[in-house]
């Protein structure tokens, strides 16, 4: 799990610079994907899968993001959601260019770019932009978490059923198994939320607007700048990248501390 961030440990010049990359890209990149939006209903909104919604707007949000990346620090990484793993690199930028694309497509506001940056099995940095919400989440390990700025911290819960947690769903697992985790949660006297955009509902753990997150299959791209914000704010989360296999996927768990462990049970159907 994550715990407070170690504060003695500020970000070295090159994580500082590339966070300050990355917060001008993902903002260029959300102006970009609000012109290409297309009309709700549109014939260029297609379905990679089961509510996997895609549209032109994320292919080139994502070569943006790769191509401007790869001029400013070459030897980087880059893996985005719709070309894969592009470039290798210690480093390594993930990126989903329109995370909440269903939302994005029906015309909601609900939707946001994320970008972060991972070594090995480590959260460096995140940026989230919600461009329509006008909001952008941020990190930089060492030196804590912001919403526009001002700093987040997750909340201070203790009781479950003073909480709200958001579950995702994946079509990777049965539906039957994500209704029973929705009905252990209410069981919990939790009151149930679903946004339809993993990024933007672990960023609002991290703000303290939800007290949880759970999801039983999440990809790397929709939780890699989450992880950073997370963190430095002092949410709790299960080791996502400590995942046997975590490009294919695992699931997450974030949570206020003081509820994390009442969460856990539930997720895991340990009463």
């Amino acid at each position: 799990m994550c715990r407070a961030p170690d504060r003695s440990a500020a970000p070295s010049p090159a994580l500082q610079r590339r966070f300050e990359a990355a917060r001008a890209l993902v903002a260029e990149a959300g102006a970009r994907a609000q012109r290409l939006r297309p009309a709700p209903g549109a014939a260029s909104v297609t379905l990679k899968g089961a509510q996997d919604w895609l549209t032109e707007a994320d292919g080139a949000v994502e070569r943006f993001l790769s191509e401007r990346l790869a001029a400013l620090f070459p030897e980087d990484g880059f893996q985005g959601e719709e070309a894969g793993r592009v470039r290798a690199g210690a480093l390594r930028w993930v990126a989903d260019p329109i995370d909440g694309t269903s939302n994005y497509a029906h015309g909601g506001t609900r939707w946001c770019v994320s970008l972060g940056l991972i070594e090995d099995r480590a959260a460096l940095l995140g940026v989230i932009a919600a461009p329509d919400l006008g909001e952008t989440f941020a990190a930089c390990r060492g030196n804590g978490a912001t919403l526009n700025g001002a700093p987040i911290r997750a909340a201070g819960t203790t009781d479950p059923a003073r909480a709200i947690v958001e579950c995702g769903w994946s079509p990777r697992r049965p539906t039957s198994e994500y209704l029973a985790l929705c009905t252990r949660i209410m069981g919990m006297g939790a009151m149930l939320r679903a946004g339809g955009s993993g990024a933007l509902g672990l960023a609002e753990v991290a703000a303290g607007r939800l007290d949880g997150y759970v999801e039983r299959h999440i990809n790397l791209w929709d939780v890699a700048a989450a992880l950073a914000i997370l963190h430095e704010a002092g949410a709790e989360v299960d080791p996502f990248l400590a995942a046997e296999d975590v490009q294919a996927g695992a699931p997450i768990l974030a949570a206020a501390p003081g509820i994390a462990e009442a969460l856990r049970r539930a997720a895991r159907d340990e009463g």
